[in-house]
């Protein structure tokens, strides 16, 4: 009984905290909710777990190094949050990111052949799908559903309406959802930068941690190209997105070697802004 009581007061004020951004507009929302996020996330996250992390990280990083990374994750974490309820800005316009890599979802639109776009949760993540469903690229994406039943569907609302409609939940059901949508010649779009119990342990910085095999795995069996995306926010709060070269599936002998590609790959956009990793997810647990 306590679990629906606490997401019942947190979907509240999430509702709360959406509404008075809607009237105060997205520029001072992105400032209050940096400061709110910088003041609150200490409080209701351990920072054991991103100690944790930042060592495996780089255990030469000085506690000034370290403090400016977390104070920087939660400030970047307070504005993706608010952020949400402005995703149809986001939807219409093109003045809020550049894009490093276009020609390449160009080709992908052109040659009408899937592929699998892979990234990790950096600076407000949510517009990677959103630019690449723009490029006229059939995606489906796949997500880890909220447990707070209050805001999951209203999250999955905006996202199925402003960022890419074919959402694909996470787990068994949704590797055989994946299956489908490449099957009618859709692209599939996920993240490959968290911990799966079902995953396997494969080297990141140094240290084993249990990583997703589904990239690999689809890729290997259907020859499909692999496209790293990287995505960040400047300090005008306009985001930088780059596209990598796709990677060819045949360059590698099993699912391993891809996702020990793809670990390195992720390794290289933290180290260029380990700012704006989400560092409070126990990797490697």
């Amino acid at each position: 009984m306590i679990k629906p009581i606490k997401y019942f007061f947190e979907a509240f004020f999430v509702y709360l905290f959406f509404l008075i951004a809607k009237l105060i507009g997205l520029s001072l929302s992105r400032k209050v909710f940096s400061l709110i996020f910088k003041k609150i996330g200490p409080i209701i996250r351990s920072n054991n777990i991103i100690n944790k992390n930042l060592l495996k990280f780089s255990n030469e990083l000085s506690d000034q190094e370290k403090k400016e990374i977390t104070s920087n994750m939660w400030s970047n974490y307070g504005m993706t949050f608010i952020e949400y309820i402005f995703l149809n800005n986001f939807k219409k316009g093109q003045s809020h990111i550049d894009i490093e890599g276009e020609n390449i979802l160009s080709k992908i639109s052109i040659n009408n052949k899937p592929v699998i776009f892979i990234s990790g949760h950096f600076a407000n993540f949510e517009l990677m799908s959103m630019e690449i469903t723009k490029k006229k690229i059939n995606l489906a994406t796949i997500y880890r559903p909220l447990n707070n039943f209050f805001l999951n569907p209203f999250m999955e609302l905006i996202r199925k309406k402003y960022v890419c409609k074919n959402q694909i939940k996470k787990g068994r059901r949704g590797v055989k959802e994946s299956v489908e949508y490449i099957k009618d010649n859709h692209s599939i779009a996920l993240m490959v930068d968290q911990r799966v119990s079902e995953g396997e342990k494969i080297k990141f910085f140094n240290d084993e941690a249990l990583t997703t095999t589904l990239p690999g795995q689809l890729a290997l069996k259907y020859k499909l190209d692999i496209v790293p995306i990287f995505i960040e926010r400047t300090n005008s709060n306009l985001f930088k997105m780059k596209v990598y070269e796709p990677i060819k599936p045949s360059n590698f002998k099993d699912t391993s070697e891809v996702s020990e590609k793809l670990n390195k790959i992720i390794e290289n956009m933290i180290i260029k802004n380990p700012n704006q990793w989400i560092w409070t997810h126990d990797r490697w647990k």
